[in-house]
């Protein structure tokens, strides 16, 4: 299929592809590291990000995508186009982002200089300069350095995922014989990219692959060095078509299994420097089954992550925009905290991170190790921060004597191996650790905590939409609820029976989970707007999420339009919706908020003819959500919070200065301010939200 039939069969189709809408997503990113009025070290920071995220679209999705046509399995993309085509598609539009990513370093790196800092090579360097470089190499790089040459006599080595790698090929003279062999020598991961030296007023930071190349004659000595060929392999890291509904029952056995298969996965991009050795590609691509789509030329610093060195300097702290403070919860006023338990007890708190701290659920939970009147705490655990003190409370808890319940799930992906290495932390002092269910990835985030308080046992619960992650809450934007109220507890103690044991509630009062029925209720509830549109009554649907990609879901929301609903959505990245088609979905707006946070929550506002039904949670509107995984949205029923929760939404429509609007087509624009209208920032505008202003319950 060429690439005229290719557009065409992509436009027609009622709904965008789900990979080319995230590569979409990432362009918005790298917006924000286009934007010169933003500051050079915020611009770094995001170009950092982009690169990071197109390593794991190509672990994961592009991987995805090889698993089909490796083992010669049908799959036909939303866009309509099959296996090989759609690999064409998505691979060109990676080498158009790749292309425009190295153009936003060049930019950027003209301001280098004046900020303090430079990048630069080896030459560069004055003759003092360069000692210390020497210096460094024999002392610290060159003894971790292992040459692995592959010839008739050596078989070819394993390449590690996302290393910096040389293959230098060389020449010998044996009498009259000579012969060219192939030596890689990849950059250990633990050494820092960049050698550090400082001059008067600034640092010079040099790639230590420059320091290597520089000195690779000390690694072959008496041969002839032809040529040296710096590459980055990504390797597929996604196993989940491996997963089958019967895995054998050591699953932690099995998940420690695939981390080492991810290791050896083939080969689904080469990232090389201009003008490689055509020798060396050649054997490379053989060697791998790779062609030119998966070869991307680089004619600047492979994998830009290594700027995060430069970000995080300490020399350049006082150049970081930091984040406001976090301000008060409306429903959690100062003093609160002292007694925490008792003021549970008769109010509920919802919390908006980062403009909320976390700091209530982690000291909660600190509290609750310590409290002699806690009997026991169950908790889910997704991600966790390095030196967490959430585990530190889980271990204080069970060495208190407390029943500790936690359900790790060690099929996070790329989190995988430290949730093992914490659930056995956990068991050995005592707590009862499930690693997960084989079938499904356990993401809804709940907290139980479980208090003996006179004759009665009072049930403190958190459930949300974001890890129990103090690191990440203060950069993601999530909800989530403290409550004491009895329907809660009741539900999620029946849900905790459900993924720790083997139990089939009926149903729930306040919560929404999958696999169970997820999809169907929240069919329902569009349903439900549709049919009060065409009785004449007031209906609307706003919904926040990460990524919208659910046909079935997909296909109600059109039918809701065609009835006359109102609906916008605010989709941060995937989005195979398409808004604004005549006779499909004319009354369908959809918009991206990429700014200064990472925007997790999911937030689901229902109209209900004016008595609205606001749902919040860790589930977005995915076939992965509604069918492999667990996951649970909850109903915020006090009428405080569910304003609070609906002024959230509301500030999300209101904003034009982090938004995007997408097009028919698929594409996004910035979205302007109206004329005489002010500007609206609202990750600016939540920090200075006042408790004391009343808010409408409606959207509409």
């Amino acid at each position: 299929m060429n690439s005229i039939k290719a557009s065409e069969q992509i436009r027609r189709s009622n709904y965008i592809s789900r990979d080319l809408s995230w590569l979409r997503f990432n362009y918005r990113v790298l917006d924000l590291a286009r934007n010169a009025n933003t500051s050079l070290f915020d611009r770094m920071k995001f170009l950092a990000i982009t690169s990071s995220n197109l390593d794991e679209f190509f672990m994961i999705r592009v991987g995805s995508l090889y698993n089909y046509i490796d083992f010669g399995k049908e799959r036909v993309d939303y866009s309509g186009l099959r296996e090989l085509p759609f690999r064409k598609k998505l691979l060109d539009l990676a080498h158009r982002f790749v292309g425009d990513q190295c153009q936003t370093y060049e930019e950027i790196k003209h301001d280098f200089d004046r900020h303090g800092f430079n990048i630069c090579n080896v030459e560069d360097l004055t003759e003092s300069e360069q000692t210390k470089a020497a210096s460094y190499f024999k002392n610290t790089i060159y003894p971790l350095l292992t040459p692995m040459v592959y010839d008739s006599y050596h078989g070819f080595p394993l390449m590690m995922n996302q290393l910096l790698i040389f293959a230098v090929v060389t020449r010998t003279s044996e009498e009259e014989k000579q012969q060219s062999r192939t030596t890689f020598v990849q950059i250990p991961g633990n050494l820092t990219r960049f050698f550090e030296i400082s001059r008067k007023n600034k640092i010079i930071f040099v790639p230590i692959e420059e320091i290597i190349r520089w000195n690779m004659d000390k690694l072959f000595r008496n041969v002839e060095i032809e040529s040296v060929n710096l590459f980055r392999i990504t390797r597929n890291g996604d196993f989940t078509l491996e997963e089958s509904d019967d895995m054998d029952q050591d699953f932690v056995q099995e998940v420690k299994q695939k981390l080492k298969n991810r290791k050896k996965g083939r080969v689904v991009r080469m990232e090389v420097e201009r003008t490689p050795s055509p020798y060396v590609m050649k054997m490379l691509k053989e060697r791998w089954s790779i062609d030119n789509g998966n070869i991307f030329s680089i004619d600047r610093l492979i994998d830009l992550k290594a700027l995060w060195q430069i970000i995080r300097h300490p020399h350049f702290a006082n150049k970081i925009q930091r984040p406001p403070a976090p301000v008060p919860a409306p429903s959690l006023p100062p003093g609160a905290m002292d007694n925490i338990f008792e003021y549970l007890k008769h109010h509920d708190v919802l919390l908006h991170h980062p403009y909320n701290s976390i700091e209530p659920v982690v000291t909660l939970l600190e509290k609750a190790a310590e409290d002699p009147y806690v009997l026991g705490i169950k908790q889910t655990i997704y991600r966790l921060a390095d030196n967490s003190r959430v585990t530190a409370a889980l271990l204080k808890a069970a060495e208190n004597g407390k029943h500790v319940s936690a359900l790790l799930e060690v099929k996070a992906r790329f989190d995988e191996e430290r949730n093992l290495r914490e659930g056995e932390k956990l068991e050995k002092a005592g707590c009862f650790v499930i690693y997960g269910i084989s079938k499904y990835k356990t993401h809804t985030k709940m907290l139980m905590i479980i208090r003996k308080e006179g004759e009665k046992v009072t049930r403190y619960v958190h459930i949300g939409s974001g890890n129990y992650n103090e690191s990440t809450s203060r950069t993601y934007t999530d909800i989530s609820l403290l409550t004491t109220d009895d329907v809660y507890g009741h539900d999620v103690s029946e849900f905790f029976n459900v993924i720790t044991g083997h139990s089939y509630p009926e149903n729930y009062e306040y919560l929404i989970t999958a696999p169970k029925d997820m999809r169907q209720q929240l069919i329902e509830l569009i349903r439900q707007e549709a049919r009060n549109a065409e009785l004449g009554l007031s209906a609307g649907i706003v919904v926040k999420i990460n990524s919208l990609e659910d046909k079935e879901v997909i296909d109600e929301f059109y039918a809701a339009s065609q009835a006359g609903v109102q609906i916008r959505l605010i989709v941060r990245g995937i989005c195979c919706l398409r808004p604004g088609r005549e006779g499909l979905s004319e009354n369908i707006q959809v918009s991206s908020i990429v700014g200064e946070y990472l925007e997790h929550a999911r937030l689901f506002y229902f109209h209900n003819n004016g008595n609205p039904q606001v749902l919040g949670g860790s589930a977005d509107i995915m076939v992965r959500s509604f069918e492999r995984r667990i996951e649970a949205l909850f109903y915020i029923v006090h009428e405080d919070l569910k304003r609070q929760a609906t002024n959230i939404l509301r500030y999300n429509l209101m904003d034009n200065q982090n938004s995007y609007i997408m097009r028919e087509d698929g594409s996004y624009i910035k979205r302007q301010p109206a004329e005489d209208e002010p500007a609206f920032n609202m990750h600016r505008a939540f920090f200075h939200l006042s408790t004391d202003v009343e808010v409408e319950t409606c959207l509409f």
